[in-house]
């Protein structure tokens, strides 16, 4: 009800500023040239979706980073404390009170419930995209239950980025955002067999990779490039990577030196253990699993990676490279042990069982 107030409140006070600004445009059309302009200006800050509106509301400047995503993605994007704590490789308790004291600031600062416009538009727009880019992963990857993926959850992080992308179109990670979701969101059916269970990239049918999305996702990159003022963001030398997977029509003819390339970059822009991590994939590739499995290892007494199931579950996979079967069943049932996707889990499990299989001695 509160909600709805404050909403009812914002729109009353929109067509007030409207009526307003029409007639300063009428009397300012006479007496100052280029009023016209100022007020197109103006009319195109105006967020209309719902949704958005609400998460660029929650993203407030009085927050730190962390605590206005936090608390964005709890109460617009709908995710639990777990799923967002899972995101942001804290402890679930460590992530609950930052939501609380975030509302506790918010609160305290008596936050208007309303749109930002102009330079307080632009400060919030880094905490949208990241928003829009959590609430994807959660829907690519679901932290938990019986479900490997969440389409809903992909398809609104996807709206909600094109309708941004409309209203800035010269901002080049906005393009570089929706490039990285519409790419990855390609290969959503292949993720997943018949009976729901999780496929890995190597054995997807690539067929089934969404083909519009791909041109749609290499459309927004191109428009991410044309509008870059220096070097590529974050969000757009993810979807360079995605876009090396969606041209390749098989995991042996993929650029593995490009994407490494591009993890590179990546690490050097946003420093952090899970793109080393996948970083360390991509050189495994490239230059052969004992280059990649040495990455891994650097990563392993990171404090931040101790509860994260895809360490054990990549070590795993390049220790069955380098035929060592037996390590890799500990790290695939390690890895198991942490994930509390129940697809996951089945498919670290019988990964496990194989390279059990493959330790035995014949005739043993």
């Amino acid at each position: 009800m509160a909600t709805a107030k404050h909403r009812a409140v914002d729109t009353f006070r929109r067509a007030q500023n409207l009526r307003r600004k029409t007639e300063e445009l009428g009397r300012g059309l006479v007496q100052e040239e280029g009023a016209e302009e100022d007020w197109a200006a103006a009319l195109d800050e105006v967020v209309e979706d719902d949704v958005l509106r609400l998460v660029f509301i929650a993203c407030h400047p009085v927050l730190s980073r962390e605590a206005r995503v936090a608390l964005t993605l709890r109460l617009v994007g709908g995710l639990t404390t777990e799923e967002i704590a899972r995101a942001f490789l804290v402890p679930e308790t460590t992530l609950a009170q930052r939501i609380v004291r975030a509302k506790r600031t918010l609160t305290a600062a008596r936050v208007p419930f309303e749109m930002p416009t102009g330079p307080d538009f632009a400060d919030r727009l880094s905490s949208v995209l990241e928003v829009l880019y959590l609430v994807f992963n959660e829907g690519y990857a679901a932290t938990a239950g019986e479900d490997l993926v969440r389409p809903a959850l992909c398809a609104e992080a996807m709206r909600l980025g094109r309708i941004l992308a409309g209203l800035v179109p010269e901002e080049s990670e906005v393009h570089g955002l929706v490039a990285l979701l519409e790419l990855q969101a390609s290969r959503l059916a292949a993720r997943t067999g018949p009976d729901g269970a999780s496929v890995l990239l190597a054995d997807q049918d690539r067929s089934r990779w969404d083909r519009v999305l791909v041109t749609r996702g290499l459309a927004a990159l191109d428009r991410a490039h044309g509008t870059a003022r220096g070097g590529l963001g974050p969000y757009a030398l993810q979807a360079e990577i995605a876009a090396c997977h969606a041209r390749a029509h098989s995991v042996e003819e993929t650029d593995w030196a490009a994407i490494a390339g591009s993890y590179e970059a990546l690490a050097a822009l946003t420093p952090s253990p899970v793109v080393e991590l996948n970083r360390a994939v991509a050189v495994s590739r490239a230059y052969g699993p004992a280059a990649g499995l040495e990455l891994v290892d650097a990563l392993l007494d990171v404090p931040a990676m101790s509860g994260y199931h895809l360490l054990p579950a990549v070590r795993g996979d390049l220790l069955v490279s380098l035929g060592r079967a037996e390590e890799a069943r500990g790290e695939f049932q390690r890895a198991a042990g942490l994930t509390r996707n129940e697809r996951e889990r089945a498919l670290l499990l019988g990964r496990a069982a194989d390279c059990g299989a493959r330790a035995v001695p014949p005739g043993a």
